[in-house]
């Protein structure tokens, strides 16, 4: 099959989101979508497409800051974890199910924590950060040399750098044996894997994988053959990285113009955010992550960051199920009515 085929097999769900640049999919069938609506907070996708909000109702109006979740991550219960991507200070924060918050991590090495890209937990329960840049305003990294990105632990109320000087940090994944951490370089275009000591010290910095022209890795997911899935911003790829390195562009909806144009851009150290603000494609609109989901998990759900909905095809291999794929719903399990 064709990209051009599988594009035009694609399904959406849901409607009307706000900006839902992390889908999250679990067992149950329900999806979930950071929400930039009022305070922000979580978009939850019913099986039968219906869509209902979890928005923090202690924000904003005078108080505390909207929260402008970028990556998100499922807990045992239905509570949340929001990476907040401020305009200057990010954090994670917790959203509850009845959309209470509460910080989580604000600080890093003693001082505000810049605006967080993506929260992964693992099975052990701790928690991966990633922070794509240290510069403010973030535009001004998208650049070839960027190298002010981190990774960060928390664990046991403790938060801690474990690898930096990384280029525009993004979405990052563990393998089922958690001795391996890989890592999206967005503007540095590649992944880079760690080693993963048994303290959740990183070591062994080496290149998974290169990227060439058009391509900007945001997203990551791990497949049950050891694959590596990669969506691309501007281009609306997505690429599977094979075991033995070699690559594949399973789905791709971009306009050659546009990406001569980004690309230009790029080299001149002149691009900026309105070369991601726009998406000039068929039926994509800047895709920025992937999570395996549905029966036998051979469904790859995309977020996007211009869209107002999850985009899905069905996947030749199977993904790996996250470490939220079986986590316990609690009062999230009602929305499976609606």
């Amino acid at each position: 099959m064709t990209t051009t085929d599988l594009l035009d097999r694609i399904a959406f769900r849901g409607a009307g989101l706000s900006r839902p640049e992390c889908a999250l999919a679990h067992a149950s069938g329900l999806l979930f979508a950071p929400d930039w609506t009022g305070a922000g907070g979580v978009s939850v996708i019913a099986p039968s497409g219906a869509v209902s909000r979890i928005l923090a109702t202690d924000r904003g109006e005078g108080g505390a800051e909207p929260l402008r979740p970028n990556g998100i991550a499922l807990e045992e219960g239905g509570s949340f974890l929001l990476a907040h991507l401020g305009d200057r200070v990010g954090g994670i924060y917790r959203l509850h199910p009845d959309g209470r918050t509460e910080a989580v991590v604000t600080e890093i090495d003693g001082l505000p924590m810049p605006p967080a890209n993506f929260p992964l937990l693992d099975p052990q329960g701790r928690l991966w950060i990633t922070v794509s840049t240290r510069k403010v305003p973030r535009a001004d990294d998208y650049r070839p040399d960027a190298a002010s990105g981190f990774v960060a632990l928390h664990e046991n109320g403790r938060t801690r750098i474990v690898a930096d000087g990384l280029g525009y940090t993004n979405e990052c994944a563990l393998t089922p044996d958690g001795a391996t951490l890989y890592v999206n370089e967005t503007f540095a275009r590649r992944t880079t894997a760690f080693d993963v000591a048994p303290d959740g010290s990183l070591s062994n910095p080496r290149t998974a994988a290169e990227y060439g022209p058009g391509t900007f890795p945001d997203g990551l997911a791990l497949d049950a053959e050891g694959g590596l899935w990669i969506t691309s911003i501007v281009s609306n790829r997505v690429i599977r990285v094979g075991s033995g390195g070699g690559q594949e562009i399973v789905l791709e909806d971009s306009d050659p113009a546009h990406l001569a144009d980004v690309e230009q851009a790029f080299a001149e150290h002149r691009m900026g955010r309105p070369h991601l603000d726009q998406a000039r494609s068929r039926r994509l609109r800047n895709i920025s992550n992937l999570a395996f989901g549905g029966e036998g998990l051979r469904t790859a759900f995309l977020g996007c960051l211009l869209g107002d909905s999850v985009a899905a095809f069905d996947a030749p291999v199977a993904g790996l199920p996250p470490a939220h794929w079986q986590a316990g719903l609690g009062p999230l399990e009602r929305y499976l009515d609606e």
